[in-house]
């Protein structure tokens, strides 16, 4: 009868030539597939806003929705009397119109065409509601971090109270012009900075048609979707 000790050495040398075996084995075994299952992954970063990292440019399908409340200091120029003060809150929708353009240059980023509405009042000099809807052409700089300036202009259609020496008519257009900054809280949430110049006139449909010129700064909420 063989010794217990030489039975037990070969046991011994049997099970190491096994675990040798299975720690050399494929990882597309099936065994090996099941034990990289069962450990944890770490999900990579979403971006599917991006083209490629944060920062680096819109996809193409990209869109967004922005709310915002600011306040404005007018000034009396271009024509106007008086000037007008105003807070506004808006909110906008917006759909990239193409991807990353200018190539690897500094101006490199996306075109943005949004669609704002805004209400709010005058409080100087005097109280009066205005509301108004307006195109935007907004454009993104590509800076490969998390805060990304932009300009903005647009025109639109604007209702009012406010009245003479600087308008006549409850119906007026806008034309709006500026730029910011906005810094990424999250991959798709955006804090959104801007200052803009805002005109109000009727373009001529009737007198008093001096205008209203005010210089507005606003601070906001975006999402990319």
């Amino acid at each position: 009868m063989m010794p217990l000790r030489v039975l037990l050495a070969a046991c011994l040398l049997t099970l190491g030539a096994i675990v040798a075996k299975a720690s050399g084995a494929d990882s597309s075994s099936p065994s090996a597939s099941l034990s990289l299952a069962s450990e944890p992954v770490s999900s990579p970063t979403v971006r599917g806003i991006w083209r490629a990292e944060v920062g680096g440019g819109f996809r193409s399908d990209t869109e967004s929705v922005s709310v915002g409340v600011g306040a404005s200091s007018g000034f009396a120029g271009f024509g106007s009397h008086q000037a007008h003060d105003l807070a506004l809150a808006s909110c906008s929708y917006g759909h990239m119109l193409g991807g990353v353009v200018g190539g690897w240059e500094w101006y490199r980023g996306n075109f943005e065409l949004r669609v704002e509405l805004f209400a709010g009042a005058q409080f100087s000099p005097e109280n009066d509601w205005l509301v108004g809807l307006t195109p935007h052409l907004r454009y993104h700089f590509a800076t490969g971090t998390r805060w990304i300036p932009f300009l903005d202009a647009g025109a639109g259609v604007t209702a009012t109270e406010i009245g003479p020496p600087d308008l006549s008519n409850t119906f007026e257009f806008n034309l709006q012009g500026g730029g910011g900054v906005q810094y990424f809280l999250r991959d798709n949430v955006a804090l959104t900075f801007e200052a803009r110049y805002i005109h109000l006139s009727c373009a001529g449909i009737s007198q008093p048609n001096d205008g209203v010129n005010t210089v507005l700064g606003m601070v906001g909420l975006t999402w990319y979707f």
